[in-house]
């Protein structure tokens, strides 16, 4: 079972560019995207055999989060219940048979940290809500979380300490994450590979290759079986992020 996570940075606005091209190629069973940046009416897609799933948030052009699956789930679930979240449309889960999945867009902490605070608190609820989980069937979190964990993950870690996404608050709040019984896919496959998966639109930094990887798959110590590969995938374009791609020893239907 292949299951892809990518940041769109807008769904409309990849639309125009090659996502239908993207989505048939990749052709994932379950396929999350994050930052939709739209409202329910606003886009029509047409993705035969796939079911959609779509959280926006009540701002306009703001964060949101969708699933597209070709395996109808067995529930969906919107939020973590926790209305400061909740509004912001950042996680929905689907359950199947043999995991959970969790899109999470997870909040940037802003220039000087000055949403940190708010950062700290939904990662406190995402981590609670994944272990409630965990305890029914294995987790699988995908999605952008807005942290580069260790100094390998993104190109400049001296010049970028303290900054959003690389605070030291944020990667503890990681760590604390994977001690409480969780994967990072990528990182347990690959343990010396370095490759990103966001990219800033200033100083050519995808074409200096000036990266960050802030896109995971998470999966929880029960679902490690699951994991048969996982991978970054640089070469496709359309967003300041790219894909990333997590196969499971799940047959797809």
């Amino acid at each position: 079972m292949k299951l892809i996570s990518w940041n769109v940075n807008g769904l409309r606005a990849v639309v125009r560019k090659d996502f239908a091209d993207t989505f048939k190629d990749l052709n994932a069973d379950i396929f999350s995207i994050q930052e939709t940046k739209l409202q329910e009416g606003q886009i029509d897609l047409d993705l035969p055999g796939y079911h959609q799933y779509f959280f926006y948030a009540k701002k306009k052009g703001y964060s949101g989060t969708a699933i597209f699956t070709k395996k109808e789930p067995l529930n969906f679930t919107q939020g973590l219940n926790v209305e400061e979240f909740d509004d912001e449309g950042r996680t929905i889960t689907l359950e199947f048979p043999d995991f959970y999945l969790i899109n999470s867009y997870t909040p940037n902490s802003q220039p000087k940290l000055k949403r940190l605070e708010y950062r700290m608190r939904y990662d406190d609820a995402l981590r609670k809500y994944m272990l409630e989980l965990s305890t029914n069937k294995p987790v699988i979190l995908c999605g952008d979380l807005n942290v580069a964990h260790e100094e390998m993950d993104l190109k400049n870690p001296k010049t970028n300490h303290k900054n959003p996404g690389f605070s030291d608050q944020e990667r503890e709040k990681f760590t604390e994450l994977l001690d409480s019984g969780f994967i990072d896919s990528f990182r347990k496959l690959h343990p010396d590979e370095i490759k990103y998966s966001w990219w800033s639109y200033r100083f050519n930094a995808r074409k200096n290759n000036a990266g960050w990887r802030i896109d995971y798959f998470v999966v929880s110590d029960n679902g490690q079986k699951l994991i048969q590969n996982a991978d970054i995938l640089n070469d496709i374009y359309g967003s300041d992020h790219c894909p990333i791609e997590l196969d499971l020893n799940i047959k797809g239907e």
